[in-house]
């Protein structure tokens, strides 16, 4: 399992979903590892303080996406 969260604004498409949020989403998930939940800072920042631990995984660019993003693993 991988996984990749960020969140934002979407877009409803008739049956599906879109906009820069589902796209930074993916690109997250595309560098997750194996079994390892990888987050946005977007989204880390929003859970503070929820009991969540995370790891953070450096800047990286993303595909398609204007500036850095810093990203972080869920902590198990």
């Amino acid at each position: 399992m991988r996984a990749g969260l960020h969140t934002g604004e979407c877009e409803v498409r008739g049956d599906d979903i879109g906009g820069i949020a589902v796209h930074i989403g993916a690109r997250v998930r595309a560098l997750a590892g194996p079994n390892e939940v990888l987050v946005s800072s977007t989204l880390r920042d929003l859970v503070i303080g929820s009991g969540l631990a995370f790891e953070e995984r450096g800047t990286h660019r993303l595909k398609g996406v204007p500036d850095e993003w810093r990203l972080f693993a869920v902590a198990s």
